[in-house]
């Protein structure tokens, strides 16, 4: 078995097994929810939704917040450079903000936006070879442009759990009540 489609495998086992069952019944409020009272999240900014950038004075970031991490920047902007639609130019750093798909501002909108870039990212890591995973990702890596291929794959499944289980917690947290 080509070590790709072990790699899709995981995260693949991870969304179904644990992830999107947690976000079975996300309500909007649950979505915004803020922990402590400067938590940073998702924010209306005129007519889009953006990602509040964290930091010491914005505290727990909410399950949007951790959510659209992982949808948007997390998988999202890593499936536009790697294995986009030629929306932008090729060769493009992961981190150029047009690699980015819009920020949900629904729960529904946020698993919807999850799934789909999930289901690109793992389609094109199970369709590349042992010598593709292994190649430097090139200008699309932006700083990281020397490390294979592998290494992002990795760190997208790693970084998806994480924030995935924390968002498990606040879920457990907000079904206690204030």
């Amino acid at each position: 078995m080509p070590w790709g489609s072990l790699l899709a495998d995981q995260l693949e086992f991870y969304l179904q097994a644990h992830l999107l069952p947690r976000l079975d019944g996300l309500s909007d409020d649950e979505y915004l929810w803020r922990p402590t009272g400067s938590s940073c999240s998702v924010v209306l900014a005129g007519d889009r939704w953006t990602i509040e950038t964290p930091g010491p004075q914005l505290g727990v970031p909410t399950i949007a917040w951790r959510l659209c991490h992982i949808a948007v920047s997390n998988l999202g902007t890593r499936v536009s450079a790697f294995f986009g639609d030629g929306s932008v130019p090729p060769k493009t750093s992961m981190f150029d903000p047009r690699h980015a798909p819009s920020v949900p501002g629904t729960a529904e909108g946020a698993v919807a936006l999850l799934t789909a870039t999930h289901e690109r990212w793992r389609d094109g890591i199970a369709g590349l070879t042992d010598e593709q995973l292994l190649a430097p990702l090139g200008p699309a890596g932006g700083p990281f442009a020397a490390d294979p291929m592998a290494t992002l794959a990795l760190h997208v499944n790693r970084e998806t759990m994480h924030h995935g289980g924390e968002i498990g917690l606040l879920r457990d947290l907000y079904a206690l009540g204030p």
